[in-house]
């Protein structure tokens, strides 16, 4: 495949099959919410004439080609045998390579995974009131064009890493979701691994048993996790207070029964780690007060 046969497939295609929806769309552009940053309102347009995206919260766009070294961070080539490999409906692909897109060639290399201790991390989590919950995290240190950096790194299933710090938010390896299993019937389902960590902080409080847990890392991978659904007999989301948060959420009611929706915890916040960090008083407190 060249460049020519991939710009010619439709980008809704192409974020489909990167679990991403439209929020509203016509004949003539689709909207979404950005696909490259966790956003509460949809920025990023396609021209479905043109077959051309462009992101309004960066004053960025272009091709197919374009969008997936920015969504991959490759080169034109490592998109290409990307694009080979996903057999899209729309373009009859031929002499296709068994190549996978996690053994691609990255403008990344790992240098370092170590437990976190460098006193900007432990400061970070600290002001993301999280500190307690550092068995789940590593340090990272990397290299990326030639820079070096470093930052919180939270581990997916296909070996990637959500890496954090005060700075920047990105993903090393190939977007997952996140699993940690307890042999329990009870599942719950997180849209980052911050609010995850925050529920870890009150879960004995809330009188929980630990369960089984879900971290989608993006709210866009809600449509690669509804497989995972099916065993458990209660699910509970703990998803933000956006359309997006909406969306998911009515998306699993929809196909599962047994569905709680626990944001009454934190309803006046953005998300669950917005009313950890900004709680007053003590979020032990503030449950009790939403008990009553």
């Amino acid at each position: 495949m060249n460049c020519k046969q991939f710009n010619s497939i439709p980008l809704e295609e192409v974020l489909l099959s990167l679990g991403h929806l439209p929020t509203k769309q016509n004949e003539k552009e689709a909207w979404y919410l950005n696909p490259f940053a966790r956003e509460s309102q949809a920025s990023f347009k396609i021209n479905k004439s043109l077959n051309y995206w462009y992101l309004f919260s960066e004053g960025i766009g272009g091709t197919n080609t374009d969008f997936m070294k920015k969504y991959l961070n490759a080169s034109v080539n490592e998109v290409l045998v990307w694009a080979e490999d996903q057999n899209f409906s729309s373009f009859h692909q031929q002499n296709i390579s068994d190549r996978k897109v996690e053994n691609l060639p990255a403008n990344y290399e790992i240098i370092e995974i170590k437990n976190v201790q460098h006193p900007a991390l432990l400061e970070y989590l600290n002001e993301r009131k999280v500190d307690s919950q550092i068995e789940f995290l590593k340090e990272i240190h990397y290299r990326m064009n030639d820079n070096y950096y470093f930052g919180i790194g939270f581990k997916n299933d296909s070996g990637g890493y959500e890496i954090r710090n005060k700075y920047s938010k990105i993903c090393l390896g190939k977007k997952d979701v996140s699993t940690i299993k307890n042999a329990s019937e009870s599942l719950r389902v997180f849209e980052g691994f911050f609010d995850f960590l925050s529920f870890k902080n009150i879960e004995e409080f809330l009188q929980k048993e630990p369960a089984d847990y879900l971290i989608l890392n993006s709210v866009s991978m809600i449509s690669k996790i509804k497989n995972s659904l099916d065993n458990y007999e209660n699910i509970e989301l703990y998803f933000d207070n956006d359309e997006a948060g909406n969306r998911a959420i009515e998306m699993i009611k929809n196909e599962n029964q047994n569905v709680e929706d626990c944001r009454v915890l934190y309803s006046d916040f953005k998300d669950l780690n917005d009313w950890m960090i900004h709680k007053n008083p003590s979020p032990e407190r503030q449950v009790k007060q939403r008990r009553r």
